[in-house]
């Protein structure tokens, strides 16, 4: 059967996910380390692979999409060691995505970004939001057409949280979590409630103003391979449904369970549509 690993490499965690057949069979997450050598990568990838008892030479294919350029060569010379085979990179000229892209200089888009945005069209349709909660909050926004809009960036919940210790001398350090409280009594509890309530309106108001713009009244929202239907919970249920979940949102032998339950129902839902209409 055919088998593919795909890489997302991010600021903080670097994500594998191993494809056969056409399903998602296992993933890993490793740190993204400053000081990560192609030597230490390639050990512990090859230890992944012996885990789950797959050969990485049987490997037909590697699709990467890295926001960390200097993550490229060390992805790149480990892939081969093991593998027998280069990464191909979202972004690269010998990519071609099929997605146009309405950004004034397109290589400026992120490569998660891109990927996010084709995955959503490609599970939802257009016109669609998809919102992505790490190092920072993005907003990448497909038109009606199909094409990669453009979007919003905005500071991570746990950076503006950093930010505000770092420089403020009397603010504790606080990690960002969903709280009740909207009134804080104390300067932890006011920080993590400002945090969290500035950070749910903020990406309620943006979707708001979004749908109000001409063609955007209907637009979808979804939550792709971000932390945001877990951190939000049901205090966003009406508008950030979590749908379809990418390699980022499997962290677990369940989620992975529910990935693949989730892939084999859309196929059967397509196939009906398509025995349907014929």
């Amino acid at each position: 059967m055919p088998a593919f690993l795909v890489i997302d490499a991010g600021n903080t965690q670097t994500a594998f996910g191993l494809y056969e057949d056409g399903e998602l069979a296992a993933h890993w997450r490793l740190s993204s380390g400053r000081y990560t050598t192609p030597d230490e990568l390639a050990w512990q990838l090859y230890g992944l692979f012996e885990q789950e008892d797959r050969d990485p030479r049987r490997i037909d294919g590697i699709m990467a999409a890295s926001v960390v350029p200097r993550l490229d060569r060390i992805l790149t010379e480990a892939c081969a060691r093991i593998c027998g085979r280069d990464p191909a990179f979202v972004g690269s000229p010998e990519v071609k995505t099929g997605m146009a892209v309405d950004y004034k200089n397109p290589r400026e888009v992120g490569a998660d970004r891109i990927v996010n945005a084709i995955a959503a069209r490609e599970f939802f349709g257009s016109p669609i939001v998809v919102i992505d909660c790490g190092t920072a909050t993005t907003f990448d926004i497909v038109s009606p057409q199909g094409h990669y809009a453009g979007g919003l960036i905005m500071p991570g919940t746990e950076i503006a949280l950093a930010a505000l210790h770092e420089r403020a001398a009397k603010l504790p350090e606080v990690s960002f979590a969903r709280i009740d409280v909207l009134i804080g009594r104390d300067t932890a509890t006011s920080m993590q409630a400002g945090s969290y309530w500035g950070a749910l309106e903020s990406i309620s108001g943006i979707i708001r103003r979004i749908r109000a713009l001409p063609g955007y009244g209907e637009m979808k929202v979804k939550s792709l391979g971000s932390v945001l239907a877990k951190r939000f919970d049901v205090a966003v249920a009406q508008d950030l449904v979590p749908g379809h979940p990418t390699l980022g949102d499997v962290d677990s032998p369940q989620a992975l369970a529910d990935y693949q339950a989730g892939k084999r129902a859309h196929k059967a839902a397509l196939r009906a549509a398509a025995a349907g209409s014929a």
